[in-house]
């Protein structure tokens, strides 16, 4: 059920315990069928995450977003419709008592991944359900806890960083693992920031992605949340081996969590979405797979005389402008050992910097690439960010920075 604090008129800086953010809910048996759930889902269209209980217990968790696009698919209506609810329910949710404090709550949805602070989780008193809290929810109220005495927000947002750089810190892990030389640079304009990457390793070769949200500080830090957790889910659905349907899922997740657009095309006020680029890279035959919406690849071979860039398409994820079937291209890139390649959001390339105070631009970032083609991937990301400093100068930041180069 959607939180509104004007409704519930709940106390702007006085939430200590999980209870104070419990949204009361309606609730399925665990031997509901899945058409039933369906039809509940239609009829609230505010209901969110929907609690399954067995016995007057909580064992699990319906996502909307993620069981609306299960029964969409075909024959799912005829294959799970009579079927028990649990076949599409989260079996491991967050589950909290309503004692809990607000400064554990954040730790264990940290702790719990993207799903809790996305989804949802479940609040409990005496072993029963007492109700939902949302991660939207819970993040104001951790973006609020240091300003309690002087209403100075910065200290909420610093606080608010820490929930960020924890759900980026296993991308981190994972990338340090799957590529021995990468450097990664996540500088946000403001304490916290609308860029985020995300890392994964697998047998077969690993994932990773770069992406711009809309927005910085608060309002963008809110859209990584959004759109790192439907990459995830997208991943877990559909496997990392093709970035273009990564892409096209996840632009249909931002736009059905955002409601950009309902069943009669009436577009809400959200018109938000990502720029991105998404890599696959199969080590067996040492090709890398590239889809990007509106971020370009640029790839330095070893006998190169020039940076190749590989543009990514015109098109941006999510937005009301973008249409919901779009589909983006794979392209497939054949790499010879010691090609060094980047992958960059616009922070980088439109810092205004210089004597002349002018863009940084992609001319002067391949000539760091082509100076540096001969030193390591660490090396060579170390030296841009040493030149994109000098260039910055005494100008403010313009965007968030992102970037990541390698080497094969």
């Amino acid at each position: 059920m959607e939180f509104n604090a004007s409704r519930h008129h709940l106390p702007r800086f006085r939430l200590s315990t999980a209870a104070d953010l419990c949204v009361e809910t309606v609730s399925v048996a665990s031997d509901t069928t899945n058409l039933s759930v369906l039809e509940l889902f239609t009829e609230r269209r505010e209901l969110m995450s929907l609690p399954v209980l067995e016995n007057q217990r909580p064992i699990g968790l319906i996502s909307r977003n993620i069981f609306l696009s299960q029964m969409s698919k075909p024959y799912y209506h005829e294959l799970y419709g009579k079927k028990s609810c649990i076949a599409f329910m989260d079996k491991d949710p967050l589950i909290v008592d309503g004692a809990m404090s607000i400064e554990e709550l954040t730790f264990r949805a940290v702790e719990s991944g993207e799903k809790a602070l996305a989804d949802g989780f479940i609040v409990s008193r005496a072993g029963g359900l007492a109700g939902v809290g949302f991660g939207l929810q819970l993040m104001n109220v951790v973006a609020n806890m240091q300003a309690e005495k002087n209403r100075q927000i910065m200290h909420s947002i610093a606080y608010a960083s820490v929930i960020q750089r924890s759900l980026l810190r296993p991308s981190e892990l994972a990338l340090a693992a799957a590529v021995p030389d990468a450097h990664l640079e996540w500088q946000p304009r403001d304490v916290v920031g609308g860029d985020f990457y995300h890392f994964a390793q697998y047998p077969q070769g690993w994932f990773g992605a770069i992406a711009d949200c809309t927005g910085h500080g608060v309002p963008g830090a809110f859209m990584t949340l959004i759109t790192s957790s439907i990459l995830s889910q997208a991943l877990a659905q559909l496997g990392p081996a093709d970035p273009a349907a990564l892409l096209a899922e996840v632009s249909r997740g931002v736009k059905n969590m955002l409601g950009q657009q309902d069943s009669n095309g009436v577009t809400s006020g959200s018109n938000d979405g990502m720029d991105a680029g998404f890599i696959w890279y199969d080590r067996a035959s040492s090709t890398l797979h590239y889809a990007g919406a509106r971020l370009a690849l640029y790839l330095l071979a070893p006998d190169a005389a020039a940076v190749q860039s590989i543009d990514g398409e015109r098109m941006g994820v999510g937005y009301t402008d973008t249409p919901a079937d779009y589909q983006w291209r794979n392209l497939a890139i054949p790499l010879a050992p010691g090609s060094l390649l980047l992958l960059t959001t616009d922070g980088l390339i439109d810092q205004i910097g210089g004597s002349r105070e002018i863009a940084y631009g992609k001319r002067r970032m391949r000539d760091v690439m082509l100076a540096q083609r001969h030193a390591s991937a660490a090396q060579a990301g170390a030296a841009l960010l040493a030149d994109f400093l000098v260039w910055q100068g005494e100008q403010p930041r313009r965007d968030d920075l992102t970037f990541f180069c390698f080497r094969t």
